[in-house]
């Protein structure tokens, strides 16, 4: 080296690193040229580590602390770099910093619908989202199988990876848990908690600690929560029966009011008990109950459906619910 260039070049003596934007989780001091002094100070911030590379080989580590560079606290470097007694000064390492600090509030969600088995509904589709937070807890590690020599590695760079390795868990947890879908809310706290310890060793695997897991929801897609809904409409309407009969009392007040008067909420009345009669005959021929015409009584049920549709006694939803139902029995 000539003297120029001896003259030219600068020697670090405080190496550092203040984090100036959220989301970096490694940083590379900037050595360009530069060469590290004997008796440089090194400070390590609180939720920091600094790791010491030399010629691509994992040296030494440093958690918080405020430190002056020597043999003494570069043990595995001076190993390396075949020093003796003291540095030969100055001399050239990477230097990487690392933010151990928790990231919280990571996103989470099952890009497509996973399909399980359920006792009650049979195959069926489900999503599912939440939020997890996390730390680097081990940076050689993370250097070693993540970050690497890059200058800056922040949470998006390996945020595609770790939302994989969480819907994998998932799926697979979901696959076996052999709970109804109907009493998967109630248990979202043991899913998070059993999920939590499973995603720990893949997290560990690039030097990171889970620190938290939530399940914040599952759900059905659209189409299938349509026709949840519907199951559940026909089960509170529960005795087709009285219900028609109590949907023809209440529409007295508004049949009277109307052409016809209370004639016309007695006609109405009227058909609402025989439906119900009919109804209830109708039905139980379909489940087994012996009747002397099951399938024209279905068809008489469909025709009053749709004459209290009609004259306003039922609502459209109403009459598509009892009408489905219907359907259902007689297919």
């Amino acid at each position: 080296m000539s003297v120029f260039d001896f003259i030219s070049k600068q020697f670090v003596d405080v190496i550092d690193w203040t984090e100036s934007e959220d989301g970096v989780l490694a940083y590379r001091f900037p050595m360009r040229d530069n060469e590290i002094q004997t008796g440089a100070r090194l400070t390590v911030r609180e939720t920091q580590a600094a790791l010491f590379v030399n010629e691509g080989k994992v040296a030494d580590l440093f958690n918080p602390g405020l430190y002056t560079l020597t043999t003494q606290n570069l043990p595995v470097l001076t190993n390396l770099m075949n020093w003796d007694k003291a540095f030969a000064s100055p001399f050239k390492s990477d230097v990487y910093f690392f933010s151990t600090r928790e990231q919280l509030a990571q996103k989470w969600g099952t890009p497509t619908a996973i399909t399980i088995r359920d006792k009650e509904f049979g195959p069926i589709r489900i999503q599912a989202y939440g939020v997890y937070s996390f730390k680097i807890g081990d940076p050689k590690t993370f250097y070693q199988k993540v970050s690497g020599s890059r200058e800056i590695y922040r949470i998006g760079d390996i945020e595609g990876q770790l939302r994989s390795t969480v819907t994998t868990s998932l799926s697979s947890f979901l696959g076996s848990a052999q709970i109804p879908f109907i009493d998967m809310a109630a248990n979202l706290v043991a899913f998070s908690s059993v999920l939590l310890n499973t995603l720990s060793a893949g997290f560990s695997d690039y030097g990171l600690s889970l620190q938290s897991f939530q399940v914040q929801s599952v759900s059905l897609p659209a189409e299938l929560q349509k026709r949840l809904d519907e199951r559940a409409s026909m089960n509170i309407v529960g005795d087709l029966r009285n219900y028609t009969q109590y949907q023809a009392a209440q529409s007295i007040p508004i049949a009277a009011a109307n052409e016809g008067g209370v004639a016309g909420a007695g006609a109405s009345l009227g058909a609402g008990i025989g439906i119900g009669q009919v109804m209830s005959q109708a039905l139980g021929g379909m489940l087994g109950t012996p009747t002397s015409s099951g399938a024209s009584d279905a068809a008489g049920v469909l025709e009053k459906l749709h004459e209290l549709f009609k004259k306003g006694v039922l609502s459209q939803a109403e009459f598509d619910a009892k009408k489905t139902e219907l359907l259902k029995k007689i297919g």
